[in-house]
């Protein structure tokens, strides 16, 4: 199986990273504002979005294809991703998702821009929902995991 390839994909291939999403029934999608990443093996097989906000980017849809997982594929995309970013890098995910992000540097309670910090107040009534963050100096520590 060939190894696979980490690249931006451009904006007028957007529809295929939702294909991909609705063909694993995820609820998630490439936002429309952001750069989006793939992981490639001849089809796309995980993604993600970057959205700019306040002076740092805001981290979704990070999902990788349920038969690929468990190979440090979430890890190579996104070091990938990561690595032009500059200023921090937020996120929000279910409580049991904690250990792998804090895995790959992030920590827990980061000090979120106002914009965030309301999209997760309200994210947070429906369902649990925590935001973790990683800095740019520990970025690139993060990136040999």
């Amino acid at each position: 199986m060939p190894t696979p390839d980490y690249a931006r994909l451009p904006e007028t291939l957007r529809p295929l990273l939702n294909k991909f999403y609705r063909a694993h029934n995820s609820p998630m999608r490439a936002a429309s504002d952001g750069q989006l990443w793939v992981a490639r093996q001849e089809q796309i097989i995980g993604g993600l979005s970057l959205t700019p906000v306040a002076q740092g980017h805001w981290l979704t849809g990070l999902f990788v294809a349920p038969s690929q997982r468990g190979q440090g594929i979430a890890a190579k995309l996104l070091q990938q991703a990561l690595g032009d970013c500059n200023g921090p890098v937020w996120l929000f995910c279910h409580p049991d998702l904690r250990g792998l992000y804090e895995r790959l540097g992030f920590h827990c309670d980061p000090d979120l821009p106002q914009p965030l910090a309301e999209r997760l107040a309200r994210y947070s009534r429906s369902k649990p929902m925590i935001a973790l963050g990683i800095e740019p100096l520990v970025r690139s520590s993060a990136q040999n995991v």
